[in-house]
């Protein structure tokens, strides 16, 4: 009885040898504002089927690596970001991705406040890209771009995510400016600042911008310790 209930086993574990050849990635989505712009940080592939294209920041997960950690991993590596609000959004695993062979990834997205980083120090390779100027992509990149900035989209409207890509003081024109790069349409003026001034979570600083070529704005700065005490109020912000 046990030389056939093992018999079964090896004969499984021979039928079942081929799943095992699958690889396992993370690719990083890194949202920055600049120039009342959108951005993404992109690097060029260097893989000869996807020559000059641009790519997200990725790598293959290792053997006793998770997830998540990988992801930090990744972008510590690369960018020398650290503590940075990272959110797994979706898994990608259509058979011909990679040209390497079956290659699964996860996509994580991630918002940075570029106020004080410089990248292309570290690495010239790295370039943050308008997301409004980018068409083609190397691998499936793109569509993973896109169901990153859908969730990017999502997450401003019922959270305070997109104030990680302001800088600490900022006004509410360029508060405007960043939802509409990221929503990717126009918003009324009026009210917009209404909804936002009503909510009580901007402190106004009783300051003004400075160096500017237009009437100096007030500045102001979001009060997240407010939003953790009272977040049942803020389930959604529409516009």
């Amino acid at each position: 009885m046990m030389s056939m209930y093992t018999k079964n086993i090896n004969t499984h574990l021979i039928e079942i040898k081929d799943y095992f050849k699958v690889a396992i990635s993370v690719d990083c989505v890194i949202f920055g504002f600049a120039e009342d712009k959108l951005k993404v940080l992109l690097i060029k592939s260097d893989l000869n089927e996807y020559k000059g294209k641009w790519s997200l920041l990725g790598d293959i997960v290792r053997p006793d690596e998770e997830l998540e950690k990988a992801a930090y991993r990744i972008l510590s590596d690369r960018t020398g970001l650290e503590n940075v609000y990272l959110e797994q959004v979706q898994t990608f695993g259509a058979v011909d991705r990679h040209p390497a062979g079956r290659v699964i990834t996860v996509a994580y997205y991630s918002v940075v406040n570029l106020a004080g980083i410089c990248l292309q120090a570290a690495n010239p390779e790295l370039h943050w890209v308008p997301v409004e100027t980018i068409r083609d992509m190397a691998f499936d990149h793109r569509q993973i771009l896109e169901v990153c900035l859908d969730r990017l989209q999502q997450q401003m409207m019922v959270q305070p995510v997109g104030f990680n890509l302001l800088p600490e003081k900022f006004s509410l024109r360029a508060l405007q400016v960043l939802y509409e790069a990221v929503l990717r349409r126009e918003l009324d003026r009026r009210n917009f600042r209404k909804k936002f001034l009503s909510m009580d979570l901007l402190d106004d600083l009783q300051e003004e911008e400075s160096d500017v070529p237009h009437r100096p704005a007030k500045l102001y700065k979001f009060n997240f310790n407010k939003y953790e005490q009272h977040r049942k109020r803020y389930l959604a912000i529409a516009f």
